[in-house]
């Protein structure tokens, strides 16, 4: 059955109508922008500088803690239950640094993308599970060796003395090498 004349005369506006609302939807998501452009710029920033810290502090920290510390606790340590129990932490220890830099290596492309600005399907499962052992490893760490080490260190001043003076010169080298170059 044709449609009748009157409907058929509506039906051009109809379709204008149509229109706008598919374009104030559009407008409306654009109103939103504004607000998240805060956010975004935040999300960039916190990878970005996550990407530096993460490559400079946590990977060095793991570096010292298992070339400085863990040996100099090691070799200060009594033979027998001490030196059993220093070398099960360390190992712990050690173990837990590099599940943490295996996750980070998952992890780092994703936040490199986000520090850029890209899209990415982001891992947020991994994200919270390293900041959580990472958490849980400080504080074991913290409660667990440090006060053994410092009381084994403790015991001699020139193993106290040893640690610092190797953890100073590590430091220090690389700006005496920039300053001094081959004449050192």
């Amino acid at each position: 059955m044709p449609a009748t004349p009157a409907a058929s005369a509506d039906q051009p506006l109809d379709e204008f109508a149509h229109c706008h609302e598919g374009i104030l939807h559009k407008l409306d998501e654009l109103g939103r922008l504004p607000a998240l452009l805060g956010p975004a710029a935040e999300a960039r920033r916190i990878a970005a500088e996550a990407l530096t810290f993460f490559e400079s502090a946590v990977l060095q920290h793991h570096a010292e803690e298992e070339r400085e510390l863990f040996p100099a606790v090691l070799a200060s340590a009594t033979q027998g239950d001490e030196r059993d129990l220093v070398q099960a932490l360390v190992e712990r220890l050690v173990k837990e640094h590099r599940e943490v830099e295996r996750t980070w290596q998952h992890l780092k492309p994703q936040i490199k993308a986000v520090a850029q600005g890209q899209d990415v399907k982001f891992d947020a499962a991994a994200l919270t599970a390293l900041v959580a052992s990472y958490q849980s490893h400080a504080r074991f760490e913290e409660a667990q060796l440090l006060p053994l080490a410092k009381q084994i260190l403790g015991r001699n001043d020139n193993h106290m003395a040893a640690l610092g003076m190797s953890l100073h010169l590590r430091r220090a080298l690389p700006g005496v090498m920039e300053r001094f170059g081959h004449r050192v």
